[in-house]
């Protein structure tokens, strides 16, 4: 454990809550800025989220402002602490990377507060911006021992050869990939992700992650991709690529599994998976795995797809799930088309509503685990907590930084 805060230091972080408030975007803007002036500190980070429509400095500006007023209250931000250690180790972050953005943001404080960003304050931040980098410099030095010490496990990037690619709708592919070592693969929690290095011509060095969408298992691993945009983008210039040019044999650079949203395996409780358009791919994982080790699991599947043409393994789904009655399967499709036909390929026609699931879902004793876009997510975890679901029953994952998500403070599960 790093040493302890001062007093004096807490106070000084807790009195710059007001000026956090009022720029904690446009410091957390500049420190990027300073920070990517180095190429190779630039590359450690998945630049979609980055540049004038990037979502990734206001959600940093969210975490800096917490931290200050949580300051002298840290033990309400170790689920967050938790996240960022995860995603550090999917985009291979090591302790001599800290130093760089301890200089941009001190250097950004004071670019943006200008006078007021007296000595006093800048050594403050110093000092509580090192124990937090000291508390997650631990923690991730944990994960990577540990991954590297499980069977299949390794650190850093490992070549993965795609074995096959599957069409799983018109926006959505599925790829298997194997080591090209030929070795085992590390048996991943469902509801993890991969980490990604991409090194594309005219592109350069991009980083993504990609849920896993298989159960765990010795051999293989399994992502499913939806193409976004368009290959300009920032956003659609990897799922573009795969798209278009990632077939049998393609090499992909892959870091261990990681991410705090996983399936419960030691419990017996129902569980109820609720996915958004390609938020599925985790649930699959967690479907696969319960119906091969644990059937008799009371389950709830509920997917919301905009149509039939965009609806992602509905097929492999039902074969899943044949004959089993202690999963139930409801689709929502939000614009169905003539040729979706009610009770064959959908269930409802409409977006999937937190009052739908407290009516139709075991509400008192059932875990959520929910995945997809953003409002899809902020619509159902508020709701479900509106209708007295407790937090620690709410799991969920967002693709990207998840800011304002939440509309009260909650403690993450």
């Amino acid at each position: 454990m790093p040493t302890p805060l001062t007093p004096s230091t807490i106070a000084l972080i807790k009195a710059t809550v007001p000026a956090l408030e009022a720029h904690g975007l446009d410091i957390t803007k500049r420190m990027y800025e300073r920070l990517f002036k180095n190429a190779e500190i630039r590359d450690l980070f998945n630049q979609s989220h980055h540049g004038e429509t990037g979502s990734q400095p206001k959600a940093l500006a969210q975490a800096v402002l917490a931290y200050a007023r949580n300051i002298d209250n840290l033990g309400v931000l170790s689920g967050a602490v938790e996240r960022i250690a995860q995603k550090h180790v999917a985009l291979n972050i090591l302790p001599e990377h800290y130093p760089y953005v301890a200089d941009a943001l001190l250097a950004a404080i004071g670019d943006v507060l200008g006078e007021a960003a007296t000595p006093e304050i800048c050594a403050a931040w110093g000092e509580a911006y090192w124990f937090l980098a000291e508390l997650l410099i631990g923690r991730e030095a944990t994960i990577y021992r540990e991954l590297a010490a499980k069977p299949g496990g390794w650190n850093g990037w490992r070549n993965f050869a795609v074995e096959s690619v599957t069409s799983e709708s018109e926006t959505i592919r599925s790829f298997v990939l194997v080591p090209a070592d030929g070795q085992p693969v590390l048996r991943h929690e469902p509801g993890q992700y991969l980490g990604f290095l991409f090194d594309l011509p005219g592109h350069g060095v991009l980083k993504r992650n990609y849920s896993i969408s298989c159960a765990p298992n010795d051999r293989a691993y399994r992502i499913t991709v939806k193409r976004e945009g368009n290959a300009d983008e920032p956003a659609g210039i990897v799922s573009n690529w795969l798209h278009d040019h990632a077939g049998e044999g393609t090499i992909l650079r892959a870091a261990p599994p990681a991410g705090d949203f996983f399936l419960d395996r030691q419990s017996n409780d129902p569980v109820v998976l609720v996915s958004g358009g390609v938020g599925l791919t985790p649930m699959m994982s967690m479907l696969e795995t319960i119906t091969a080790a644990t059937p008799e699991r009371p389950t709830w599947y509920i997917h919301g797809a905009l149509n039939g043409r965009v609806h992602a393994m509905r097929d492999r789904t039902k074969a899943l799930t044949a004959g089993n009655e202690n999963i139930r399967l409801h689709t929502f499709y939000a614009e169905p088309e003539a040729h979706d036909r009610e009770g064959e390929h959908y269930d409802a026609a409409g977006l999937i509503s937190a009052d739908w699931l407290v009516a139709q879902t075991p509400h008192d004793a059932a875990t959520y685990y929910l995945c997809g876009p953003k409002p899809f997510l902020s619509a159902l975890v508020n709701g479900l907590q509106r209708q007295g679901v407790p937090a620690e029953r709410i799991r969920f994952e967002f693709f990207g930084p998840a800011d304002e998500l939440i509309e009260e403070p909650r403690q993450a599960a």
